[in-house]
């Protein structure tokens, strides 16, 4: 493809691979126009009449709804606006009617208790493993006490089932904030100190190019050869040891499998926002998972972690294109992990989820804001895939899951887009004078009006293709005894899914107008950037709320008015969407503070915590270790600094390049009577070039000796 070029993520650098010498993995390039030939896995061609069912059943929804929607229209003819609208429903209908039928096949998988694609047994003894696995948690500035306490929690979790001789844990950090940095290596010296220091490792990039993904590339280029799998991990993530043997066990049972996905379950969610996404997510989130897997078949998907990966297949297939052009379209891919999935498939090897296979959580950003925030930068990588579509070989199911999480994001502005077209029919029906007798002989006048009655009955139909899944997910828990008895009742959670449903219908509006912020902002070249993600109780200031919501309830005030200015009717047409718009405010307020919350949205995991994630909190809640002055810790702790030292890469700055910051710093220290000066002069930039760098570090250190002796011959 020409709007592509080959990344240097998965290449040979300087003619030589970073790989341990007795690796087996070659590392070809990715290219698009380079399609293998061998097909180990034909597992999807077994799928053909669910996949037929699943369009079908879609294709049938569509075409009722539009017939509906034509006839609301029709009468008096289609003005042009009318054919907009006409056009916008049936894109946006097409979307809700795909994610439906989905759900129902979903719900009848749950309801006979079917098995995944790859049947995996959860419930017998833990299988015996034989293979090595390298289990990666790729960090960039987060909390290193919390990280090392779910890491804790994993390694004995796995170190419980007996296998733990077949593991290896890497901390691959991208962090660049100085303090962040050395507090991390203060955490890892503490965790190897109570798991022993055989199976962890920690590496810190000092050039963290492509970000995540960049991060996971380097460490299969230097050690992937070495390991027959890899799970990947996030920040947040927490896999129960058994969990994680079982996918090792599957990934053995089935060589032509690259990738398996599980179904990770929100956790520790405190404010009200994170507690809503938790709730739904485990009720409602097995009955979409169980659809779509149903379906999928090996041309699953890959969602970026918590999942088990051949490090072969990944090696040979997932080197990722980096797109020609300027940010936010051009350059890395920051949705990294639908692109590797369908390159990994391209080559003939098989994706696969595992729903049935518990003991995955992940966490979820506390409030509105924080979620979209992050959906900023998923939303700018969903749009890069736009680029990915028409590279050659990859499998149509793969092109759809890229289409889809495209459509995620543009379905935001097509529904602003629908609303507005929606006020302005209405306005050109006000101001438009009738023409009652057009051109023509006719008996009777042509009354030019929409009707009422079957546009009630097309709105109810949209609005029961959005709310049946959830009471399709709630029915398949109730039928099942241990399910319901987990949640803490069936009264109880039909209560749950009412409130959960009256707040999501506020809080979409909202995400309706950043969404479509986001993609206005991709489309005049705004890039994103690698923003760093809050994980706190959900808290936000009230000046911040304001400020960030304002824009939100702008919005409502606007279409309120210029609603009633129409029409009263139009006015109570657009009320779900105006209610949501106007008390963004007090929503985005209510929904971020973690109190008054109750037992209301409990889980099965708040009602009876697995080990693993009651180990977690049990460790993050004792030994905090607040994150160090960079410099002045190192300086306090001479082992502490010189495991720093050896940590370091060797330089490998190309000839004629010049680190700004580390030139700035050399300055300064040549400048500097102490370390108490220096300190205080160095920026959080050069504090990390400094770190980066042995001799400058070296100099810093050896002005504190300095800095010492005068102190010594100082007189009394």
């Amino acid at each position: 493809m020409d709007t592509m070029r080959t990344s240097p993520a998965l290449e040979l650098i300087d003619g030589e691979c970073y790989l341990p010498a007795e690796s087996p993995i070659a590392m070809p390039a990715c290219r698009f126009d380079r399609i293998p030939e061998s097909t180990p896995c034909r597992c999807g061609e077994g799928f053909t009449v669910r996949r037929i069912l699943i369009l079908t059943g879609t294709v049938a929804l569509t075409a009722a709804g539009a017939y509906g929607m034509y006839e609301v229209l029709q009468v008096g003819g289609i003005t042009v606006l009318e054919g907009l609208v006409l056009t916008l429903f049936v894109i946006l209908f097409a979307w809700i009617a795909f994610s439906f039928i989905s759900s129902l096949a979903g719900f009848f998988v749950l309801l006979a208790r079917g098995r995944d694609v790859l049947p995996i047994d959860n419930e017998g003894p833990v299988p015996a493993i034989s293979t090595r696995t390298a289990m990666l948690l790729p960090i960039y500035n987060e909390d290193p006490h919390h990280v090392m306490a779910r890491l804790r929690a994993m390694y004995e979790s796995v170190e419980a089932t007996g296998t733990a001789q077949r593991f290896d844990w890497f901390l691959l950090s991208d962090t660049t904030d100085p303090n962040l940095w050395i507090a991390e290596e203060l955490a890892f010296i503490e965790l190897q100190r109570a798991c022993g220091v055989g199976h962890l490792f920690y590496r810190h990039r000092s050039d963290n190019t492509a970000r995540k993904s960049g991060n996971i590339a380097e460490w299969v280029r230097r050690f992937g050869g070495a390991y027959d799998h890899m799970i990947i991990l996030d920040a947040d993530s927490l896999m129960s040891g058994d969990t994680v043997v079982r996918l090792v066990h599957a990934m053995e049972d089935n060589p032509y499998a690259a990738l398996i996905q599980t179904l990770p379950v929100i956790i520790n969610a405190r404010s009200l926002f994170s507690r809503l996404q938790q709730f739904a997510g485990r009720l409602y989130g097995p009955l979409i998972g169980a659809g779509n897997a149903w379906w999928y078949g090996s041309e699953s998907n890959y969602w970026g972690h918590n999942a088990v990966i051949r490090v072969r297949a990944f090696a040979q297939a997932a080197g990722l294109p980096e797109l020609h052009g300027r940010k936010p379209f051009g350059g890395h891919i920051l949705s990294h992990d639908f692109v590797e999935a369908a390159l990994m498939r391209r080559a003939g090897w098989g994706i696969f989820m595992a729903t049935n296979l518990g003991g995955s959580f992940e966490e979820i950003p506390p409030s509105l804001l924080d979620f979209a925030a992050r959906d900023r930068r998923w939303c700018q990588g969903n749009l890069q895939h736009i680029a990915v579509l028409p590279a050659r070989g990859l499998h149509w199911v793969s092109r759809l899951h890229l289409l889809t999480g495209i459509g995620s994001y543009l379905t935001a502005p097509l529904w602003l887009l629908f609303l507005l077209l929606g006020i302005l029919t209405s306005l050109q029906a006000y101001f438009v004078r009738p023409e009652y007798f057009p051109k023509g002989f006719a008996l009777f006048p042509t009354w030019p009006a929409q009707d009422p009655v079957l546009a009630a009955w097309v709105f109810a139909a949209t609005m029961g293709l959005l709310i049946l899944p959830k009471l399709l997910a709630y029915l398949a828990m109730v039928v099942h005894r241990e399910e319901r008895r987990a949640f803490g009742g069936g009264t109880r959670v039909l209560v749950a899914v009412v409130a959960e449903t009256l707040l999501a219908a506020l809080i979409a509006p909202s995400m309706m107008i950043f969404q479509s912020t986001a993609v206005a902002e991709i489309l005049v070249g705004r890039d994103a950037g690698w923003q760093v993600q809050r994980r706190s109780d959900g808290c936000l200031s009230q000046d911040e709320i304001y400020r960030k919501f304002a824009v939100p309830t702008l919005c409502g005030i606007v279409m309120a008015v210029s609603a009633f200015a129409i029409s009263v009717p139009l006015l109570l047409w657009m009320t779900p969407v105006i209610i949501g718009l106007a008390l963004a405010i007090p929503v985005g307020i209510v929904t971020s503070s973690p109190r008054g919350i109750g037992r209301l949205f409990a889980t099965p995991e708040d009602n009876l915590s697995p080990e693993v994630l009651v180990r977690a909190k049990e460790l993050a809640s004792s030994g905090f270790i607040e994150a160090p002055a960079a410099l002045d810790a190192l300086r306090r702790n001479p082992a502490l600094l010189w495991r720093h030292i050896e940590s370091l890469p060797p330089s490998r700055r190309k000839s004629g390049t010049i680190d700004v910051d580390l030139a700035i710093a050399r300055a300064k220290i040549e400048d500097s009577d102490s370390f108490e000066e220096l300190f205080n002069q160095l920026s959080a930039r050069e504090t990390l070039a400094v770190l980066k760098n042995r001799v400058a570090l070296l100099q810093v250190m050896e002005m504190t000796s300095r800095s010492a002796l005068g102190a010594d011959r100082a007189p009394g």
